[in-house]
């Protein structure tokens, strides 16, 4: 038993800050401003200045791809293509992979204002497939040795550019399922053990992923759900099967499907394929809507009939709406009371959108990441927006309007990191959208939980439930906003033991995973 003396932000129903909570054998026992006769004798922690907090939930994450690139190069932080290609060239000289993936290039955080190129990439590395991911994950650059490898494959599909080795939409996903096959599995397994372990320094107890991105028999969606069941450590994943056919995911009883990929309604704004109402500035483009109505309300009904919860992927307001008019005719089709159906990114919402997602009860797991965000900047989304770029991530408007958000990192596009979405959405560019910080707390913990279903158990400091919890460095409720992303994680605890990396054998944890039915 330990007592905890000090800031107590529950993130609770009421956003209670009580003075104390009591903990035991993994359970929160108490939570209030007086310790009751019964415990006062356990030992306790004073937080002084700090705070203690729920763990933090990341509501969307690619977590195979994210554990793949994170493991392998990545040049976000580059000023230039030249710098780009010259790490490309040093890391090449150690990589001993097979295949060198990067992630991270902008053509809008580098001076040339331009993607490196198939061309570029061919002098640095002519002997070994690189494959460099776009940061925003919906675009790649191949190189000569990758395209051999995948040119069968893609050159009949839309967004297949081999002069310049960049792929998009159709051709980019084909590429990515070829990639992410080629990774060992045991290599595999160990990228994700140590993501695992880098989520959880940042305070994230709980992940959302989205899985199914080409493995034959969708086998990677299989390795997730047995990785997350043999963690021993106390990290929960819960894992939503990218694909339309909802007979494999009830075939795996898996209770929600979508996601990115073949859930993906659209494409994104850093490769101007956002599905858009009106078009993009100065062009007749409107982007791409992958499906049509047709084809994604029936996808919600079926979905919707075998009691599954929903995810699309809808960036643009076309998608936006799309995405709302379908779920919208699968509820009037089927009522159910407590679906959580959801629509990641959310980024550019339609009036009637929102309307539709307050009387229906639809959650948005949402990026505020994407603000400010240096690879895509303000002055690049004005120039292909024009007066719709004050029109992105309104989240007092959603908030407004009663509609649930969480945040999540849309890994590997940004880090998981939930104390900068805290920031981020409190300091708002658009001042008007801007979340109080308890508010931006709670869409982090408690809302997040709520998405899978999970916030009678976690999610909020309250007795009864698993004590995940987070201490902070400072009280955040009592730090301006501004310098809020001063913020640290000191310390994350789950079922009240503090979070001990992973150390299992990778296979051996798979095995467990098989032999544990229940979870994720």
């Amino acid at each position: 038993m330990k007592i905890y003396e000090g800031t107590i932000i529950t993130c609770d129903k009421d956003d209670h800050v009580y003075r104390y909570l009591v903990e035991d054998a993994g359970k929160i026992l108490y939570v209030g401003n007086e310790v009751p006769e019964e415990y006062r004798k356990a030992p306790g922690m004073k937080l002084g200045d700090r705070a203690l907090i729920p763990a933090f939930a990341d509501t969307h994450i690619h977590f195979a791809s994210y554990a793949a690139f994170h493991a392998g190069l990545n040049v976000m932080d580059a000023e230039s293509n030249e710098e780009i290609l010259e790490m490309l060239g040093n890391f090449a000289k150690t990589c001993k992979d097979k295949l060198i993936i990067g992630f991270g290039a902008s053509p809008y955080s580098v001076k040339e204002g331009t993607l490196v190129t198939r061309e570029q990439m061919d002098r640095v590395c002519p002997d070994k497939p690189v494959f460099m991911v776009k940061y925003d994950g919906h675009t790649c650059v191949v190189n000569t040795k990758l395209l051999e490898q995948v040119q069968k494959k893609v050159e009949h599909l839309r967004g297949y550019h081999p002069d310049t080795g960049e792929m998009n939409q159709d051709a980019f996903f084909a590429v990515s399922d070829h990639v992410t096959n080629s990774i060992p599995i045991p290599k595999l397994l160990k990228n994700m053990q140590k993501a695992v372990d880098d989520m959880a320094a940042k305070g994230i107890g709980m992940i959302h992923t989205v899985s199914g991105v080409g493995f034959v028999q969708d086998l990677d969606v299989d390795l997730e759900r047995w990785f997350a069941r043999g963690l021993d450590n106390g990290m929960q994943l819960r894992v939503f099967m990218q694909t339309l056919d909802v007979k494999k995911a009830k075939r795996r009883k898996l209770p929600r499907i979508g996601g990115c990929f073949e859930a993906a309604l659209d494409g994104c704004f850093g490769s101007v394929d956002a599905a858009m109402l009106e078009p993009y500035e100065n062009s007749d483009d409107k982007g791409v809507l992958y499906y049509s109505d047709e084809k994604v309300i029936d996808f919600c009904k079926k979905a919707n009939r075998a009691g599954l919860q929903i995810e699309l992927h809808a960036i643009g307001d076309a998608a936006f709406k799309q995405a709302t008019e379908a779920i919208k005719a699968a509820l009037d089709d089927y009522p159910r009371e407590d679906h959580r159906h959801g629509i990641i990114h959310a980024c550019l919402p339609t009036k009637e959108g929102i309307e539709i997602c307050e009387k229906y009860g639809i959650q948005l797991p949402v990026q505020s990441a994407f603000i400010n965000w240096p690879q895509e900047p303000d002055e690049r989304l004005e120039e292909i927006l024009g007066e719709r770029n004050a029109r992105l991530n309104p989240f007092r408007d959603f908030q407004d309007h009663s509609v649930v958000l969480s945040f999540g990192s849309d890994g590997p596009c940004t880090e998981p990191d939930p104390l900068n979405w805290i920031y981020k959405a409190c300091n708002h560019n658009v001042p008007e959208q801007a979340l109080t910080v308890q508010e931006a707390l709670k869409m982090c913990t408690y809302n997040g939980y709520y998405t899978t279903f999970d916030e009678k158990k976690r999610g909020s400091l309250e007795a009864g439930k698993s004590a995940d919890m987070v201490i902070l460095s400072e009280n955040p409720l009592a730090v301006e906003k501004e310098r809020l992303n001063e913020v640290k994680v000191e310390r994350l605890l789950l079922q009240g033991r503090p979070y001990k990396k992973i150390s299992q054998n990778p296979i051996a944890q798979i095995i467990k995973g098989i032999v544990h039915k229940e979870g994720c």
